[in-house]
């Protein structure tokens, strides 16, 4: 894969999604514009204003089971609790588990990063070339 590529996260109603592919990030992050942690019946979920269209900045507020919460350092060295849900990611037509956490990412060029934690042993990363997933043979 190149050094970005665009993604579908069909569960999550967000199709051609740029990501940035960040080998030295652990995990992935996908911009949200605000969320809250809310518990229902013994059960976490993340309430999160996400955008669903980036051309139209169309927003959606999606109600997703968390997964898990973990102290992270961002990359500036603050510590900082990120929560974690489990979706799907489509590229290369083909589906793949992801684990992704949301932050505000409003003044960041890509809304999403791709992180290590999905790309091992699954992708070969080529910073020469970008939005290879687009052009394989099967599109």
């Amino acid at each position: 894969m190149g050094w970005k590529e665009t993604l579908d996260l069909p569960e999550l109603g967000i199709f051609g999604i740029e990501a940035k592919i960040d080998t030295g990030a652990a995990s992935s992050v996908l911009h949200c514009n605000s969320y809250k942690i809310v518990n229902e019946d013994g059960q976490d979920w993340i309430l999160c204003e996400l955008i669903t269209n980036f051309e139209t900045e169309e927003t959606k507020v999606l109600k997703l089971r968390l997964y898990k919460t973990k102290l992270v350092k961002s990359s500036f060295g603050q510590e900082e609790k990120r929560y974690y849900i489990r979706t799907t990611a489509k590229l290369y037509d083909q589906v793949f588990s992801i684990k992704i956490s949301f932050r505000n990412r409003s003044k960041m060029t890509y809304p999403m990063l791709l992180g290590k934690n999905f790309l091992y042993r699954r992708f070969l990363v080529d910073v020469s070339k970008e939005n290879l997933s687009l052009k394989s043979p099967s599109k």
